[in-house]
This record gives C-alpha cells, sequence and structure tokens, in this order.
C-alpha cells in the first residue's frame, strides 16, 4: 500500500462541512477516489466505443478479443519487470 500526505485549500465552509459529514476521513477519501477513477474508465470506454462506431470498425470475434487482453497482459509484465 502507498502512503501519500494530501494538502486541501478548501474554503472554510467546505472545509467544516467536509468534515462534519466525515468525508475527509481516509476511508471515505479512498472511497471518493475508486468512484472517480471507476467514473473516468467507464467514460474512456465510452468515448472509445463512439469512436469505434463512428469509424464503422467491424466488432471483434471473443478469440480476437482474448488475444488483445492476452497481449496487453504480456506488454504489462514486461513492464513491471523490468
Amino acid at each position: 500500500m502507498t502512503m501519500l500526505q494530501v494538502k486541501l485549500d478548501l474554503p472554510d465552509g467546505l472545509a467544516k462541512e467536509a468534515n462534519n459529514l466525515g468525508l475527509l476521513e481516509p476511508q471515505a477519501l479512498q472511497t471518493m477516489l475508486r468512484e472517480a477513477v471507476r467514473r473516468r474508465h467507464i467514460t474512456r470506454l465510452t468515448e472509445a466505443r463512439e469512436r469505434i462506431a463512428a469509424a464503422g470498425i467491424p466488432p471483434l470475434t471473443m478469440e480476437e478479443i482474448q488475444a488483445e487482453i492476452e497481449a496487453d497482459r504480456a506488454e504489462r509484465r514486461s513492464k513491471n519487470s523490468g
């Protein structure tokens, strides 16, 4: 696990309200970050789907999808090990 120290400059009212609601606690911040990351991934996938549809690219077969996944995983393993 990575330990980060984050400093925020917030308006007084927002800082007080967020603190009162427990939103500045580590678990709450972690939950909000996870949700933000998930939303960004969904947005990126949606945008990619739209670009593919606009380009008229035919859908991949399940075998082609699996080959792409395996190639990506192999590339990530290679980058992480070296």
